[in-house]
């Protein structure tokens, strides 16, 4: 089974790189006020917003191994600008501005029109503008450098959480990485999609591909989470990050972890793996005190998220799984990893 594709040969276009990116990438800004001078010279200018912190973030998408090569242009261009603005949002950061850098192996307009239109519809409703970047020849790669603003000293960090603190997490997990497993013919994953209804795959599909950053959620909860980090690359290592950063441990209930409606009648140790290491959910892991749960609650509700509390923060170093019953589980969750097989 493989995604949709829209484009099939290559349509050559004229006038080469910088017709290339006057053509598909150079827009009149029509937000961000801080962008004294864009695309076009040989640096961006931008102003700064005084007492606040600039909050930078760098990803790179390469096809074939965090994206199929026939994957949807404009899902995909949405997609990597989504996964840089969810880091922002697990630091509670207002997106500004954004860079691109593209390894393109040949110029195909009708493929860069999809894509730059998918990047663009969510830049603009992030109001965040791109400022730069740069294009070249060679296998197809996609580098985006996003910029925001987060209030001097109320940044969300990785090494905020306290001993008592909840853990929390936003919406449902799991589901792209059942896509995934469905895209690469794993049976289990197959099994489920069979019994599931089109909604349910259309959604599940729709979070692998174009996923939704929670950068709402993280200016909500500035000033009552007390760390937080993107779901990017599976709960397990992800929420590893927070306790080494914090010199903490956690006990988490992996039956808690909220999943979508075709993954709950899933076997329990695929719905468990999905959940708990699947990544590509992009939802926030979040911890407050027991004292903030209902504003951390409020805060979810005006976003229009939900969020589930999963777990505590301990003193104990490490990272202890139970079940719903509050056994211990010996199982551990291998989060994803770049350098070994994926794709």
């Amino acid at each position: 089974m493989t995604t949709t594709t829209t484009s099939t040969s290559p349509q050559p276009a004229s006038g080469g790189e910088f017709d290339l990116i006057r053509r598909h990438f150079v827009r009149p800004h029509t937000w961000g006020a801080h962008v004294v001078d864009g695309p076009g010279d040989d640096c961006a200018l931008l102003a700064h917003t005084p007492n606040t912190l600039l909050a930078v973030s760098t990803d790179l998408l390469v096809a074939g191994r965090h994206f199929f090569t026939n994957t949807d242009p404009t899902r995909l261009g949405h997609k990597s600008l989504a996964v840089n603005l969810s880091d922002l949002a697990a630091m509670g950061a207002t997106p500004r501005s954004f860079t691109l850098s593209l390894a393109l192996p040949a110029l195909d307009d009708d493929w860069l029109a999809q894509f730059s239109n998918g990047l663009f519809a969510l830049a603009a409703k992030q109001r965040c503008s791109l400022v730069g970047g740069d294009t070249t020849r060679g296998p197809l790669t996609i580098g985006i450098t996003v910029m925001g603003e987060v209030p001097a000293q109320q940044a969300l960090k990785r090494s905020g959480a306290q001993v008592g603190d909840v853990v929390f997490v936003s919406g449902a997990l799991g589901e792209a990485a059942w896509a995934l497993d469905v895209l690469n013919d794993k049976p289990v994953a197959c099994g489920i999609r069979q019994q599931s209804t089109p909604q349910q795959w259309q959604q599940a599909l729709d979070r692998l591909e174009q996923p939704t950053p929670r950068n709402e959620l993280g200016l909500a909860v500035i000033g009552i989470a007390t760390s937080a980090i993107d779901v990017s690359d599976g709960l397990a290592g992800d929420l590893l990050h927070i306790l080494n950063a914090s010199g903490a441990g956690a006990c988490i209930n992996v039956d808690a972890l909220p999943c979508a409606s075709a993954l709950s009648t899933a076997p329990a140790d695929y719905r468990r793996q999905c959940c708990a290491a699947g990544g590509d959910d992009y939802e926030l892991l979040m911890t407050a005190p027991p004292d903030n749960i209902a504003l951390m609650h409020k805060a979810a509700l005006s976003c229009g998220v939900a969020i589930t509390p999963i777990g505590r923060i301990h003193a104990e170093a490490g990272l202890v799984w139970t079940d719903a019953f509050g056994r211990n589980l010996t199982t551990t969750f291998q989060a994803f990893d770049h350098f070994l097989p994926h794709l």
